[in-house]
């Protein structure tokens, strides 16, 4: 069983390799062989294995975008306060 849990996982891509694109799609493909339920219990382990581990991976690429959209968002908000200000310190003079 540990070798036939060695050889399943030496057939899945490291994702370290993968694009964000390339790990969802290989997500989805994943669900729908499980959904099929034609292997046997230590295969249909596997490949529950590699769907934890490709869900977690998109959901910490989706995490880092969000925080990386909330950081531009704050300085962009907090350049058109700035300019604000400075706009307003101009006129009062």
């Amino acid at each position: 069983m540990a070798q036939n849990n060695n050889e399943e996982q030496q057939k899945f891509r490291s994702l370290e390799e993968m694009s964000y694109e390339e790990a969802r799609d290989e997500l989805i493909e994943v669900v729908k062989i499980l959904e099929l339920g034609q292997m046997s219990l230590d295969e249909s382990l596997n490949y529950w294995e590699r769907g934890e581990e490709l869900a977690a991976y998109c959901e910490d690429y989706l995490d880092g975008a969000a925080t990386r959209i909330e950081t531009a968002l704050a300085k962009r908000n907090r350049a058109q306060a700035e300019d604000a200000g400075q706009d307003r310190a101009n006129g009062a003079e």
